[in-house]
């Protein structure tokens, strides 16, 4: 079994202890997550953005954590990135959330997001930006055998840009957040255009 499949309840309990660290990411996420048409989640884990973002479906490959995004109303697929069971141009715009990090060839999860896009759909990647002071906090994790993170390969902001342009997507947006230390947060934070600042960006790329 997964790591994920079997600290599942684990995964989803940091989101209680971290409120306002998901609440300020949400808000990044509401930036660039149109307000209409179909979404897809990919790496949808237990449902906690699809249910704050209003996005209907979600695939994930942990059948557990697929158990409770059921549980928040998503409509759940048990699969990969790399292979995608939907038909082409079936979403409006699909979102990547903190799940670059888990995947052993990114790029292609990206190229078969473009597929199941319709023209001019957004693809929107939320990411620990790997140079930020989030970022090297997570690496000493990894770098510690931390039981989510041991695998993990944390991106820069530029290296998710590179891949969205190399796969068809143009038109690329960032916000970013979480600019403090994450026990520092006593509030959510308002997110601000662009990245390099915050720990947490998101990037927003439209397929042409």
């Amino acid at each position: 079994m997964s790591v994920f499949d079997t600290y599942y309840e684990d995964y989803d309990r940091w989101y209680d202890m971290h409120k306002n660290v998901f609440l300020s990411e949400v808000a990044a996420f509401r930036k660039a997550v149109p307000s209409k048409g179909r979404g897809l989640e990919i790496g949808v884990g237990t449902g906690r953005f699809a249910e704050a973002l209003n996005i209907s479906d979600g695939i994930d490959p942990s059948e557990n954590m697929l158990k409770i995004a059921a549980k928040r109303g998503i409509k759940t697929f048990i699969g990969k990135g790399e292979r995608l069971p939907f038909k082409d141009k079936s979403y409006d715009y699909v979102l990547l959330s903190i799940t670059l990090c888990f995947l052993k060839k990114p790029d292609e999860v990206i190229k078969e997001a473009g597929r199941v896009l319709r023209g001019g759909g957004k693809l929107i990647a939320g990411i620990i930006d790997r140079n930020s002071h989030l970022g090297k906090l997570y690496g000493r994790k990894k770098n510690r055998g931390h039981k989510f993170y041991e695998k993990a390969m944390f991106y820069s902001p530029k290296q998710v840009i590179k891949f969205m342009k190399d796969n068809g997507f143009v038109n690329i947006r960032s916000y970013q957040t979480i600019f403090q230390d994450l026990g520092d947060m006593k509030i959510p934070e308002r997110p601000e255009k662009g990245y390099g600042k915050g720990g947490f960006a998101v990037l927003c790329g439209q397929k042409s």
